[in-house]
């Protein structure tokens, strides 16, 4: 399995920050009130798009990161959405979930300034009801969760909170540079130990293990709990420190208030742009080049080592072009868009998973190893696009997503109200230079 393409399952459990007013549905309440941005929601709606795109690689064939192609679809356009997917995709959208995370621990800490209240056993709360949600779902849907990495995570971000933004910018730094020097030393250890390649068991492995998830649903909790070993240990070894760096940059740009006043930022996101499209994208060639094509060997781990220092450019360019977008022409119909979804992404994320479950496992179709990769991104893209119909549909008369709620009533010990009653009033449509606060 390839250490870094486990992005599999992160959505941002902060999401539901605020008073709910306008959640998700294109549109901003001030700071003062506990309102939250809608260039955010926007931001977390795109990269939850990202992360299904990873996710449903691995849930629709057992081939996916054994450093294996799929025998049954090896075609020339198989090859090419494989590429793709792994150049623009993997390793990138978990790292912008992340620094979300860290942005919006930020808000909920001034919303609970402003309002007195204490913060930290809510969000102690919090992040026991995200480990539960995440335990679950890695048992019944889906090994590769993150949830649990982030509450464990978000113990650690807590007694940080009050590092300073540059401290913070610097901690991130040194983590990033650390784990990809572990990668190079790793890489260094295995070429002179003579090298290694793809487990010569691999093939076996993603046969047997496909049969069992086309089982009935006792066979499917099996596999996932035969899997949950490995995937712990490349969250926690491998996947964890860049999370967390993500974590330490989001948390400096919200006391910055960096996503607040776009239109003020504007030189540093053409930056941003133009580092992620050269660094980035190239860092990405290089890390599909060793996935795809010489795997398993101290090349791979080399690579993964260069991803881990391109990756962050690579999102951070994207998180950059969709802000700049929703400022431009296009910002009301792009925030409209992805702003819903962005408003209850763990209810999504959770849906992505249930969904791809019943296609590919035996609770339902049973379609694992039996879907070519361009169908498979296919399907990613059309169940996207029925989230964003959903989700604007359910917020038009609702305060939060379904497991938002419940996260919230257990984070808060409250009952809080769902729907929005006949005399809430309606927040006017954000602006292109709507600001934070």
């Amino acid at each position: 399995m390839n250490p870094r393409a486990v992005e599999r399952g992160t959505v941002d459990p902060t999401a539901d920050v605020g008073a709910g007013s306008g959640a998700g549905t294109g549109t901003h309440t001030g700071a003062g009130a506990g309102g939250r941005l809608a260039q955010v929601d926007a931001l977390r709606g795109f990269a939850l798009l990202g992360i299904l795109v990873v996710n449903i690689g691995y849930m629709a064939s057992t081939y996916h990161g054994s450093g294996l192609e799929d025998p049954g679809f090896a075609s020339p356009l198989d090859g090419a959405v494989r590429w793709f997917v792994t150049v623009f995709f993997e390793a990138k959208f978990f790292l912008l979930f992340s620094f979300l995370f860290g942005y919006s621990f930020t808000l909920q800490l001034d919303s609970a300034e402003r309002s007195g209240a204490r913060f930290a056993p809510r969000f102690l709360r919090r992040l026991a009801g995200l480990f539960v949600l995440g335990a679950l779902h890695a048992v019944l849907l889906f090994p590769g969760d993150i949830l649990t990495t982030y509450a464990v995570l978000g113990l650690i971000l807590l007694a940080a909170r009050r590092l300073r933004p540059r401290t913070a910018v610097r901690t991130a730094v040194a983590l990033f540079a650390v784990t990809a020097a572990w990668y190079v030393l790793l890489a260094v250890g295995v070429h002179l130990a003579g090298g290694a390649g793809v487990d010569p068991g691999a093939a076996a492995e993603a046969e047997r293990a496909a049969d069992a998830l086309r089982g009935g649903a006792g066979a499917v909790i099996g596999e996932h709990l035969r899997q949950l070993p490995d995937v712990v240990f490349l969250l926690a070894f491998f996947q964890a420190p860049a999370a967390f760096a993500a974590f330490l940059l989001g948390l400096a740009a919200g006391r910055a208030r960096a996503l607040g006043d776009l239109a003020r930022h504007r030189t540093t996101l053409v930056r941003l742009q133009w580092a992620g499209f050269t660094l980035g994208l190239l860092g990405g060639v290089v890390y599909a080049h060793a996935s795809l094509v010489r795997p398993g060997g101290a090349y791979q781990i080399l690579a993964l080592g260069v991803d881990v220092v391109t990756a962050p450019l690579l999102a951070a360019a994207y998180a950059a072009t969709l802000l700049r977008i929703t400022q431009g022409r296009f910002g009301g119909r792009t925030v409209a868009a992805l702003g819903p979804v962005g408003g209850m992404t763990l209810t999504g994320y959770l849906t992505q998973s249930l969904v791809c479950a019943l296609l590919f496992t035996g609770y339902g179709a049973g379609l694992v190893g039996r879907v070519s990769p361009p169908v498979v991104l296919a399907i990613a893209l059309t169940l996207f696009a029925a989230q964003i119909v959903v989700s604007r549909w359910w917020l038009r008369s609702r305060r939060y997503g379904p497991v938002e709620w419940l996260l919230r009533a257990w984070t808060t010990l409250t009952r809080p109200p769902l729907r929005r009653t006949e005399g809430t009033a309606v927040a006017a449509p954000v602006s292109p230079a709507a600001r934070e606060g």
